[in-house]
């Protein structure tokens, strides 16, 4: 598995990223992530192909315990009315299935977090695994209705938030 340095840091701490960094045009993976719905107080299997024909944002932080991605995701709660109708936003990370409730439920935040706790599996397709914390580097992927990537961000500074115009721009250009 490929490991890339010199590409993810937060202050002088420089980590390790595996996998391969996506490109637009690319095929995006599929992956299979783990969902609590509290409502129905379940846990829920999530695939990409559950959204097929949909444009995808991913919205990927290291955790939602962290301030900056707490931020990210409030914001890209709100961004949601600034992207095409249909636009499904799904914010991936570690984190727990349990947590990621409580968090979303607590922040009355709609949109659905996905969890890689069982398996670094989406880390490495997405070139997003952080070897040295077994967390996801930030991020932000952008997929069509025929599951190409158009953008993908790969955010260096773990402080620092990534380009919202840029992204919702390309769901914009995705969805036509």
């Amino acid at each position: 598995m490929e490991e890339r340095t010199n590409e993810a840091f937060e202050f002088a701490e420089q980590l390790t990223v595996v996998g391969r960094k996506l490109q637009p045009g690319d095929a995006a993976p599929d992956f299979t992530l783990d969902r609590f719905d509290a409502d129905a107080g379940a846990m829920q299997t999530v695939r990409l192909s559950d959204s097929a024909g949909k444009v995808r944002l991913l919205n990927v932080v290291n955790s939602l315990d962290t301030p900056v991605c707490h931020v990210e995701t409030r914001r890209w709660e709100d961004l949601r009315a600034d992207l095409p109708a249909d636009t499904v936003v799904y914010t991936i990370s570690m984190d727990l299935p349990f947590a990621q409730s409580r968090w979303h439920t607590a922040e009355h935040v709609s949109h659905q977090s996905l969890s890689g706790h069982k398996s670094e599996q989406f880390g490495q397709d997405y070139g997003v695994l952080l070897k040295e914390w077994r967390l996801l580097q930030r991020a932000v992927f952008v997929i069509d209705p025929n599951d190409r990537i158009v953008y993908a961000e790969y955010v260096p500074d773990q402080m620092q938030e990534p380009s919202y115009d840029a992204a919702v721009e390309a769901a914009r250009q995705a969805a036509g």
